[in-house]
């Protein structure tokens, strides 16, 4: 029988002009969801609603069996600290840190372990006594992937996670997130201008003329 992990319904909102309306979306346990559209087209937004971040102008959002916007402020941090993993465009990274400090704080946060495993299969753990000024943009970035997995959420909501990575290394990126959703029955969001890494997920969906539409 389906995990739902998150319902969307009529979600709708606007900014300074209509973004998208009359969005319906869910999300199942071990399912991975590639959300693609044009630069503007709400991509990021949607998945800040999706997130706990912004709320709809219209529709509801029930993730984990909770209506968060129905919610207050405490259980909505207890969501973000132990059920969401949120791979950011901007890294977000402690820069005056060390690498493995960074996935160190994320770990002590969610009263969670460090798992060196997934740093070996990120390929960075020759990095992990280094500040995090010293690393490349494609390193941090996958510091910042290892953090979040590191957390164990049971929903990864992730903007364009290959963006600063060449080809072999967003694939390699791709499978270590699509084998830790099947390994923890969780479920991946991943919004992406890369026709090729959205190919890799269970189901493809196109935001476009104020519609998301699965295709």
């Amino acid at each position: 029988m389906p995990n739902t992990l998150l319902n969307a319904q009529q979600i709708a909102h606007a900014f300074d002009y209509p973004l998208f309306s009359n969005v319906n979306f869910q999300l199942q346990a071990q399912e991975s969801a590639a959300i693609l559209g044009p630069s503007g087209s709400g991509k990021s937004t949607l998945l800040h609603i999706f997130s706990t971040f912004i709320r709809p102008n219209e529709g509801t959002v029930t993730l984990l069996d909770q209506d968060i916007y129905s919610l207050n402020e405490e259980p909505i941090e207890r969501i973000r600290r132990y059920d969401l993993g949120i791979i950011f465009q901007a890294h977000y990274l402690f820069k005056g840190m060390k690498a493995i400090e960074n996935i160190e704080v994320a770990t002590i946060l969610s009263e969670q372990s460090i798992d060196y495993e997934l740093i070996e299969r990120l390929g960075i753990t020759q990095t992990m006594e280094q500040k995090i000024g010293e690393l490349s943009g494609g390193q941090q970035q996958r510091v910042s992937i290892a953090r979040v997995l590191s957390k164990h959420p049971k929903i990864i909501l992730a903007d364009e996670p290959t963006g600063n990575l060449d080809q072999e290394t967003a694939l390699l990126v791709m499978n270590v997130l699509l084998e830790y959703i099947q390994e923890h029955n969780a479920g991946l969001i991943l919004v992406t201008h890369d026709e090729n890494m959205a190919n890799l997920c269970n189901s493809r969906y196109r935001l476009n003329n104020k519609r998301l539409e699965q295709f």
